[in-house]
């Protein structure tokens, strides 16, 4: 934990990964606007809490924020981007929209890096917190792959189609099948929610659509499971296409 303003306002300033902010509600003074300007230039979520929250995590002197730091170092996406094109690799990266549960996320993590997927694009709300817990269900993998918090998903696609990378997401009604899709080009894959899946909104922006398909009916895939069917398909395709040495 980071306790105290300006602390907290140092951390920021140094670059200094941060999972989330705790603010004390109706708590005021200047500090706490460069907090919140810089937490919105770094992405980081604010949750307004009661001050009874903040003294039942620590008995310092609290002056009304904690924070807590985070296990992963949050990239920009664009340099992620950047990064893995100047490397001579296909960008093959994945997009999590809504999933909260932290072990399924740490799950996904280790697929990723076995399947050769470069970059977990997550939003700055809404998404479970990378913390032990999901460290440990990654096995690591956490550490080894690129992640990159934003401040809106939607953004997020749109910086992927400037730079030439499609978007794909799946849909249990959709025409396609996932091997029917061309995994070989710069793609990112956008995973939702079991429950409610991928937001109408952000599916509307996505380049394809495609399902996986099932021999039996039934559609109640977990999400960490079909991730690891979706990039090995991708994989697949990559291996397949690479020349035999």
């Amino acid at each position: 934990m980071i306790i105290g303003r300006q602390p907290l306002v140092e951390a920021l300033q140094s670059g200094k990964a941060i999972d989330k902010i705790m603010l004390q509600k109706n708590a005021t003074g200047d500090v706490l606007h460069s907090i919140r300007s810089l937490a919105r230039e770094h992405h980081i979520p604010i949750q307004l809490v009661p001050v009874e929250k903040l003294n039942g995590l620590t008995r310092a002197n609290h002056q009304g924020v904690i924070a807590f730091a985070a296990l992963v170092q949050y990239l920009d996406l664009q340099q992620v981007i950047d990064h893995v094109v100047s490397a001579g690799t296909t960008p093959l990266f994945l997009m999590l929209d809504g999933v909260t549960d932290v072990r399924n996320i740490g799950a996904i993590a280790r697929t990723a890096v076995c399947c050769g997927a470069q970059a977990i694009i997550i939003p700055d709300k809404g998404v479970g917190a990378l913390n032990e817990e999901a460290m440990k269900s990654s096995a690591g993998a956490l550490e080894k792959i690129h992640i990159c918090r934003v401040g809106s998903l939607l953004k997020a696609v749109d910086d992927l189609h400037l730079n030439g990378i499609a978007v794909f997401t799946s849909e249990m009604r959709a025409d396609k099948n996932v091997y029917e899709l061309n995994f070989q080009d710069p793609c990112c894959v956008i995973m939702g929610d079991e429950g409610r899946g991928v937001q109408p909104y952000l599916a509307k922006a996505a380049d394809a659509f495609f399902k996986i398909p099932m021999a039996a009916q039934f559609d109640s895939l977990n999400v960490s499971v079909a991730t690891g069917m979706i990039l090995y398909e991708a994989m697949k395709q990559r291996m397949l296409s690479s020349p035999v040495q």
